[in-house]
């Protein structure tokens, strides 16, 4: 058990810290070919910081542990939502922007219950898999040409840190970076396998919690910061991206690999908590947006709704526990 716990935390190490590098390389790279700033927040960075989720995924499937992988892309939904975004607001309320109420919480309702409606039947094949990566590819083009000359996101985008490296070390950063990935992701998946076996329980419920914790503890460390320095977009932006690519990317990378007969509980426990999660913040949003008078279309979620997403959380992991 000391190797695979040792295993496992020097693959999230390594996989956190190589994923910087990766995104820093990869930035660099895209702004010395003269790529703006906002189309690199937008598509790079975005992408690169789940780059760790991707890879862990792949690895999983290689490795035919395809439930560690989707249990993964569950766990990280739910930690994203009732732990990452109810800290943030726990610790910084923020104010909601008109645009994430018409337009990106509703399309990750949507997105959410989509992928319920492809995995209804207890298996995520490989046509499953295909549809949910033709529909982020759609959304990431759409996303590209309807944003990237929104001037409000643009004025949030600058003010976040851009890599800047010459050319050469940003070519070593990006490939050092690549090789760790590669590397840590290897390193977790067989710690976390191994980890299954010792415990006794599932690579899904290991998936579900230690692996989506580690994987989500990146996000958690951007939204607080972004919350804390007033870019209360990209905070919430944060969460809905991460959780829009773990359905349509990572989720969908096994069934691509190898059709995957799902765990039941995935079906009758997992995935209905993130939708009701999910629908939750919706919800929490629309009824704020018709209280708050101050600013029309906007919603402001206080410290009310964090405390009730991270209790749900806590709620989720004794649930888990009953239902060994």
């Amino acid at each position: 058990m000391l190797s695979a716990a040792v295993a496992i935390l020097l693959g999230f190490i390594i996989l956190i810290w190589s994923a910087d590098l990766f995104v820093a390389g990869a930035a660099s790279i895209a702004r010395n070919l003269g790529m703006s700033p906002i189309i690199i927040g937008l598509t790079i960075v975005s992408l690169g910081t789940s780059a760790p989720e991707v890879l862990v995924s792949l690895t999983a499937a290689l490795a035919d542990a395809g439930q560690l992988a989707i249990g993964n892309a569950i766990g990280s939904n739910i930690a994203n939502v009732a732990l990452v975004f109810g800290a943030t607001i726990l610790v910084a309320p923020l104010m909601v922007h008109a645009r994430s109420v018409k337009k990106e919480v509703p399309a990750l309702l949507v997105i959410t219950f989509g992928v319920w409606a492809l995995i209804w039947d207890g298996v995520l094949s490989r046509v499953d898999g295909l549809i949910m990566i033709g529909v982020l590819v759609f959304m990431l083009y759409h996303l590209v040409r309807t944003q990237a000359y929104d001037e409000e996101l643009a004025t949030e985008a600058s003010g976040e840190p851009m890599p800047d490296l010459t050319p050469m070390r940003a070519w070593l950063t990006f490939l050092l970076g690549l090789a760790l990935l590669i590397a840590s992701s290897k390193v977790l998946v067989w710690g976390a396998v191994r980890a299954a076996g010792e415990l006794g329980v599932s690579e899904l419920v290991i998936g579900l919690t230690v692996v989506a914790i580690g994987t989500s503890l990146p996000e958690l460390a951007a939204t607080i910061a972004c919350a804390m320095r007033g870019h209360t977009e990209i905070a919430l932006g944060n969460i809905i991206g991460s959780n829009t690519f773990n359905l349509l990317a990572v989720m969908s990378i096994p069934g691509v690999v190898t059709p995957q007969v799902l765990d039941p509980h995935v079906g009758t426990r997992d995935y209905p908590i993130m939708v009701a999660l999910t629908v939750i913040l919706a919800i929490a949003i629309v009824v704020s947006r018709a209280r708050t008078k101050s600013s029309p279309g906007h919603a402001y979620l206080g410290r009310f709704v964090g405390t009730l997403l991270v209790s749900c959380y806590g709620l989720y992991y004794y649930l888990l526990h009953i239902t060994l």
